[in-house]
């Protein structure tokens, strides 16, 4: 076993965990997950949990003798959130404090930092913040998808040093354990690479939406960012008394950068691009080499549909260089690209910046970093 330390952790609790029989909360799994949360926050470190489980939680609620639609997921949601919280908080003697997200709350810069700030006050008033998609409001084109993801984007929003995934298998394996009675546990993964993929199959529960890709995708935008990643078994009390003795008793992923500040990470992985921007070498080795911003002058071509303020892509042939808030429109670059910033004013009749993506809001990507 490896040894880990940490100070604020998001600790994400799939439905499979809350609601095994998929139509109503239980405590069988939960009890010693609610002890080491107890007896953590106890020694001075700080929890946040992202859970799954509304829907599962409401189904009883909503009987029906064919698919859910989702309206009819959204209604399971709405009762599902309350009876979810009731359950998590007879577990604690601090209060529980609920926070829903959709994919636009974390695409949005304010609401990004309102986020942040809501969940810094809760912690520090002592409160276990408790964290799930708004299913009752998202749809497809809003939701995040699955509360992996959103678990690594909680965790870059609230800048903690550690995302624990609880699974209900021990953690990464050479091969599906389900099918390959020689598959062994992979207990240290030090870079997340096509091979780690690959080893990842579909969605292991008819309850929740993820499976172990949707853990490695999230595992590698917290490593990118300098989150230690793990996945456990959640479904094993011993699972939770290694993790406060210090070990971890199924798969550390270890982080491959430093922390970054919340505006790179928030750039870099949770705000959606609209379109793309290619740019010839020298503009990319201006903002490769000298950290300049991205000027008129140096862009060949413009696709995608996009306003003032939205995030685009910068490529250099084919090649993805970087990520960054565009000040002009995709039908105003157009017109200006390959000219010089002098000619902006001449040309569109006004000039409201002299670069088209400032280097504050700018970041350089590697070719495996999410969006």
């Amino acid at each position: 076993m490896s040894s880990f330390h940490w100070q604020r952790a998001v600790l994400k609790v799939g439905s499979a965990l809350i609601a095994p029989q998929g139509n109503a909360c239980e405590a069988r799994f939960l009890l010693p997950l609610a002890r080491f949360i107890t007896a953590s926050r106890e020694a001075g470190k700080e929890v946040i949990v992202v859970s799954s489980g509304s829907v599962a939680a409401g189904r009883r609620s909503v009987p029906l003798t064919h698919p859910p639609s989702i309206a009819e997921k959204q209604a399971m949601a709405a009762i599902g959130q309350t009876q979810m919280m009731a359950n998590w908080q007879r577990f604690f003697d601090a209060r529980c404090a609920q926070v829903l997200l959709t994919a636009d709350d974390l695409h949005d810069r304010t609401r990004y930092v309102n986020i942040k700030n809501t969940l810094r006050e809760l912690l520090k008033h002592g409160a276990l913040p408790v964290v799930n998609e708004n299913d009752t409001v998202a749809v497809n084109e809003l939701k995040v998808g699955d509360n992996d993801n959103l678990a690594a984007y909680t965790a870059l929003v609230a800048e903690a040093d550690t995302l624990i995934i609880c699974s209900d298998i021990d953690g990464l394996y050479t091969a599906d354990p389900r099918k390959h009675a020689d598959a062994t546990l992979i207990p240290e993964v030090t870079r997340i690479d096509e091979s780690v993929y690959q080893r990842a199959g579909g969605a292991g529960s008819t309850v929740g939406t993820g499976g172990m890709r949707t853990k490695i995708e999230a595992a590698e935008k917290c490593t990118h960012s300098g989150i230690q990643t793990l996945i456990v078994n959640g479904r094993r009390g011993q699972t939770f008394d290694a993790l406060l003795e210090g070990n971890i008793p199924g798969t550390l992923f270890h982080a491959t950068q430093p922390r970054g500040n919340a505006r790179r990470l928030w750039l870099t992985h949770t705000l959606r691009t609209r379109g793309v921007i290619s740019v010839d070498e020298g503009a990319r080795d201006a903002l490769v080499t000298r950290g300049a911003s991205l000027l008129p002058s140096g862009i060949c071509q413009v696709r995608g549909q996009f306003r003032p303020g939205d995030a685009v892509e910068i490529h250099c042939q084919d090649t993805l260089v970087a990520k960054g808030l565009s000040l002009f429109s995709d039908m105003e670059l157009t017109q200006i690209q390959g000219m010089k910033s002098q000619q902006i004013r001449e040309t569109l009749g006004y000039a409201s910046s002299e670069v088209v993506v400032h280097r504050d809001d700018l970041v350089l990507l590697s070719s495996r970093q999410d969006s």
